[in-house]
């Protein structure tokens, strides 16, 4: 077997972690150039100003990402003559911003650091940027070899911001367990995918047990146990599961129907506009479990999705039975499901929709 290397995430996280920042990032040098949203950069531009004073470390300035990840973006970032004195990137906001920023870290040849403002996605801890084109239309999945140097998720911060996206964020986080098992299932893995098709369990288990309260506590602005594990789960233990995955640069176990489905509805701008991502993925794992016949799974997939009101029926996702055909085709030719270990046929798909319009009308 030919030499390979995994190179995991390293994290730290709590209310006041960023005090930890002189510490932990002095050794890459001094300058830093922060890059995020604009709103995400105006939640922790004081608290991460205060945290570096009196230390070696300096702000070059805090810098809007320019609203896509994409590599028009990530050449603006490069072409700024900032980016030249900076010894280290800080990559600040949700995945677009984080994105944008590694990116520009990995191209620039400049560690980076990740600031994680809300809990919808794994960008902080993940070897990967997920690109898109200027018009914000998916482009491509870009790979590179190590993750951020450091994650630093400071739950004070997190709780503070709109509860959807963390909501949304559990949908997505929950589809990582199913896709990969399934997806994975019968195949005699190496131990990288083996690895993390068996830790993607725990980004399954934790969010039943503790999502629903951790979302009712972030409504609270509180930060408890049931919210930290929450956070760990979709950023952290989804990007491990992740980087095991995908060490291949190729997306046979880190995605599948659920995300066929995500691709299917936001062929429909009304949809695409109106709905997170993990929210829809959410709505696909159902009807993946309807397909690959977990009854117990979908029952519990499926009362969680009331309890917390994530989507249940064709309503929540506003198609209607007009828009059934094209959803349907439209998420079975999708390269996510090519990797399978039966083929899901749009007589299957359309079977499960039905379903579960049945279930949720009782």
């Amino acid at each position: 077997m030919k030499d390979y290397s995994i190179y995991l995430p390293s994290y730290s996280i709590g209310e006041d972690v960023y005090s930890q920042i002189p510490r932990i990032c002095s050794p890459y040098g001094k300058k830093i150039l922060a890059i995020g949203g604009h709103r995400a950069i105006a939640s922790v531009r004081g608290l991460i100003t205060k945290a570096v004073e009196g230390s070696a470390l300096q702000i070059i300035d805090f810098v809007w990402f320019g609203g896509e990840s994409s590599y028009e973006n990530v050449d603006k970032l490069l072409a700024d003559p900032r980016m030249a004195q900076a010894d280290m990137l800080f990559a600040i906001g949700g995945g677009k911003a984080t994105d944008t920023t590694k990116c520009a870290a990995v191209k620039a040849g400049k560690p980076f650091f990740t600031f994680p403002t809300i809990a919808s996605n794994c960008a902080a801890c993940t070897s990967v940027a997920i690109m898109y084109n200027a018009d914000g239309s998916f482009k491509e999945p870009f790979f590179f070899e190590r993750p951020a140097a450091h994650a630093f998720i400071q739950t004070s911060v997190i709780v503070h911001t709109p509860d959807r996206y963390m909501w949304a964020g559990i949908g997505d986080t929950y589809a990582k367990y199913f896709e990969s098992t399934i997806s994975s299932r019968g195949e005699d893995l190496v131990h990288y995918v083996a690895l993390g098709t068996a830790m993607s369990i725990q980004c399954y288990e934790p969010l039943m047990k503790y999502g629903a309260k951790a979302l009712e506590d972030q409504r609270k602005g509180q930060v408890s146990y049931e919210f930290e594990q929450t956070v760990l789960a979709i950023i952290v233990t989804t990007a491990i599961v992740s980087i095991l995955v995908t060490v291949d640069r190729i997306i046979d176990y880190n995605t599948g129907f659920g995300h066929a489905v995500y691709y299917g509805l936001t062929s429909f701008p009304h949809i695409e506009e109106g709905h997170l991502h993990g929210e829809l993925v959410s709505y696909g794992i159902l009807l993946l479990l309807l397909i690959d016949g977990q009854e117990e799974n979908f029952k519990r997939v499926y009362e969680f999705n009331k309890s917390t009101g994530l989507p249940v029926c064709m309503k929540d996702v506003e198609i209607g039975p007009e828009d059934l055909d094209a959803v349907i085709r439209q998420a079975v030719s999708m390269k996510d499901i090519d990797h399978n270990p039966y083929p899901i046929t749009e007589d299957m798909v359309r079977e499960a929709i039905l379903k579960l319009e049945d279930i949720s009308s009782i």
